[in-house]
């Protein structure tokens, strides 16, 4: 981890924060398999558009281990500040878990901020996880067996999710949370600690709400902040992947202590030495492939696949 903070301060590349958002996507996409393992080859990948409740259509990607069987789907949300990222800067990703767990993995291209703001993102995202419920059987998906996921402000949408889905009787059977974004004002003890020179500095956290949020009153909707919500118990199982040195690491332990609190099944894994954005890292960060096999494997459990290999 020293190693790729080193190259990463040799590279000097600007912040994302310096930059205006269409820089900034590209920078992210830019590099964004440069640690990456090697792309993994499936039996089935598929471009699809999904209609959201505007009338706008989504893009997403299906990826399946398999041809010709109903399997499981997880819905993938990818990480980004809500500003940045898309269905490309975590193919990698998505075909891992697919590979590894044997279930589907459904990416969505949500709209971004600052053009899309508070609460498209998790509109969008809900409606695409109600479109996969009613519609998934069409693409050869088992929707009676559904799971959502998604990294840091992913990893908040997926959280959201769950909650909208529990309130819909919408049943999954888990929630991956990867490093989420959880509280209202980032103010925790790790976002003091890990402010600077660890991947998500504290400028870029509030570069990215500051172009998401319309107004203070948006950090106080659990939609963003799902610490705030009102009530948890009930939603679904959730298995976390946080990582030490991570500004997020502090609301991501808080989450998990509140949905315990209220009975809901927990797999919780902190990994040390590492940073934000550590799980797209696999080439130069073991724990980023220890990671993968751990959320494969929590995949698997809920959901009763076996990997295709």
């Amino acid at each position: 981890m020293r190693d790729v903070l080193r190259r990463m301060v040799r590279a000097n590349r600007p912040h994302l924060h310096t930059l205006s958002p269409e820089q900034a996507r590209a920078a992210y996409e830019a590099g964004a398999g440069v640690l990456e393992i090697t792309k993994p080859e499936l039996a089935r990948v598929q471009d699809l558009r999904i209609p959201a409740r505007d009338g706008s259509a989504l893009p997403a990607r299906l990826y399946a281990p398999t041809q010709g069987q109903a399997l499981p789907v997880l819905l993938y949300l990818h990480g980004g500040g809500f500003t940045i990222g898309s269905v490309q800067t975590h193919d990698i990703l998505c075909r891992q878990l697919a590979r590894l767990s044997g279930c589907a993995v459904v990416s969505l291209d949500y709209r971004l901020a600052p053009e899309h703001r508070f609460p498209t993102a998790i509109h969008d995202a809900w409606d695409a996880l109600q479109w996969l419920a009613l519609h998934g059987a069409g693409l050869g998906l088992d929707t009676g067996c559904m799971a959502v996921g998604g990294d840091s402000a992913g990893g908040t949408l997926a959280a959201a999710c769950a909650l909208l889905a529990r309130d819909a009787g919408l049943v999954l059977q888990l929630q991956l949370l990867i490093y989420p974004g959880t509280c209202a004002h980032q103010d925790t003890d790790s976002h003091l600690r890990y402010a600077h020179g660890l991947v998500l500095e504290r400028d870029g956290i509030q570069w990215f709400f500051n172009h998401y949020v319309r107004s203070a009153a948006d950090r106080e909707d659990w939609r963003f902040a799902p610490l705030l919500a009102p009530d948890v118990e009930g939603v679904a199982p959730a298995f976390f992947c946080l990582a030490e040195l991570d500004p997020l690491v502090d609301e991501g332990v808080q989450y998990a202590d509140l949905l315990r609190m209220a009975g809901v099944p927990v797999e919780l894994e902190i990994y040390k030495g590492v940073t934000h954005e550590f799980i797209k890292m696999g080439r130069a960060i073991p724990e980023a492939r220890q990671a993968h096999a751990a959320m494969a494997a929590a995949l698997r459990a809920a959901l009763g696949t076996i990997p295709a290999d």
